[in-house]
Order: C-alpha cells, then sequence, then structure tokens
C-alpha cells in the first residue's frame, strides 16, 4: 500500500500554507484535547470490557482516548518530522501542569458557603492522586513513540509506513501503561485493590488488560493512518514519499 502523492493542478501558495496551518492545528488541538481530558478523567472509573477466560479486561476510563495521541504525533511525525512532533509532546506536559495548577487553586480558594463541593474535591483529590503517574508516563511515552517512529523511517529510508506506526506506537504503549499502573499504585495509592488479594498479579492484571486495549487501538488505526497520511500527502502537497514539511508555516 503505497503513500506517494499523484501529480495535481498547482495550489497557490498561501492557500497551501492555510491547508498547512489547519490541518497542524487539527492534529495539535485534538492531541492537547486528549491530553487535558486525562488528567480530569484519569482514574475516576474503571471499565470492565470483557474477559478471557477468568481474566477480566479492567481500563480506566482515561484510557479510552489515548490511543488517539498516537495516531497525531505519528501523523504529525510523518508530515511535519520529528522536531514539530516534540514540541507539541512538550506543549501538552506544560497543558498538565496549567490544569493541575487550576484544580490546586480551585481548592485552595474560599468556595460560596453552602455550595455543594464533594463532586470537585473527589475529582481533585483523584487527578492529584494521579497526575504523578500520568506525566511520568505521558513524557516516557509520548517521546519514545516520536523517536522509534524516526528510528524506523530512517531505517526503513521514508517505506514501510505500517513498520513506524506499529513499530513505535506498540513499545510506547507498554511503557506508558507499565508507568501509569506502577506509579499510581506505588506512588500515590489510588488503584482499588483488594487487600485481600496479592498485589503483584493485581498490578500486571491491569498492565495487561489496559496495554490489551491500547495495543489493538494501535493496529486498528494502522488502515487510517495510511489513508490520513496519503490524503495529507495530496492535500498539503508533500513532495515524495517519507518526505516531510518541517513546519506548518513553511
Amino acid at each position: 500500500m503505497g503513500d506517494g502523492i499523484s501529480a495535481g493542478p498547482a495550489v497557490p501558495a498561501e492557500v497551501l500554507q492555510r491547508r498547512r496551518e489547519l490541518a497542524f492545528l487539527v492534529l495539535a488541538g485534538l492531541f492537547l484535547g486528549t491530553m487535558g481530558m486525562l488528567n480530569i478523567l484519569g482514574l475516576t472509573r474503571f471499565l470492565q470490557l470483557g474477559r478471557i477466560g477468568s481474566w477480566p479486561v479492567v481500563v480506566a476510563v482515561g484510557a479510552l482516548p489515548y490511543p488517539v495521541t498516537f495516531l497525531c504525533t505519528d501523523l504529525i511525525s510523518e508530515i511535519w518530522g520529528e522536531e514539530r512532533a516534540s514540541q507539541l509532546v512538550w506543549v501538552g506536559l506544560l497543558l498538565n501542569g496549567w490544569i493541575v495548577l487550576i484544580l490546586w487553586i480551585g481548592g485552595v480558594l474560599p468556595g460560596l458557603p453552602g455550595a455543594p463541593e464533594s463532586t470537585f474535591f473527589a475529582v481533585q483529590d483523584l487527578a492529584f492522586g494521579a497526575v504523578g503517574a500520568s506525566m511520568v508516563a505521558y513524557m516516557a511515552a509520548q517521546f519514545t513513540d516520536v523517536r522509534l517512529f524516526h528510528f524506523w523511517k530512517r531505517v526503513s529510508a521514508g517505506r514501510a509506513l505500517w513498520l513506524r506506526n506499529n513499530g513505535s506506537t506498540l513499545v510506547s504503549q507498554l511503557v506508558d501503561t507499565s508507568a501509569v499502573v506502577l506509579i499510581s499504585h506505588y506512588g500515590a495509592h489510588v488503584l482499588p485493590l483488594r487487600a485481600e488479594l496479592p498485589v503483584l498479579p493485581q498490578l500486571v492484571s491491569y498492565i495487561a488488560s489496559g496495554y490489551l486495549f491500547k495495543a489493538l487501538a494501535a493496529l486498528a488505526d494502522t488502515l487510517p493512518f495510511y489513508w490520513l497520511t496519503a490524503w495529507l500527502r495530496r492535500w498539503l502537497v508533500v513532495p515524495g514519499e517519507g518526505a516531510e514539511l518541517g513546519s506548518p508555516l513553511r
């Protein structure tokens, strides 16, 4: 399945610039919006998505939109290059810090007398309990994804989209899931573990469940990644297989 672009009519420079700005803005907005949800939703609820034999597949609600972030960074890496993808990851970290700051200020300032506050403080407690895990996991996973994506891109000489898409995401998702589960338990003690059962098997179960969900989502986005890459290359006039814009304003 190729990802090259076919020749077409010349696009005026100002139209092409607007297209590139819009495409980058949409992908960056989707990435940052999803990251913003993670600190709020995070570990507020755990979902049982099914069972494999006697093993329940349990996923935190905050993990549901998370695979979309890897699709966004892979597309930005493919079209705009490694530097732009890395910049977006850093902006995402600042966004996480901004959300935590607002949650902290909201808890410190005096509330309206008599107004119910239990919902806010319940969300704040869960967000603060998971923020260390989410930020460490976020940085480790996203930078792993960007670096591996371009490693496989260099190895394949700009070919084999499926390799850099899946080869980067599958590894980075394992890093992310392991970090979130281990830090959430040992650093914040916010995972709903059963006290009468051994801890380690329960942690392994959370890691396995989360990674299974994310790995299946990563494999499922291969065809959308191919299609979106081919379409963006045509629409943004990115010349040649594996070529990059380097900047949306170029």
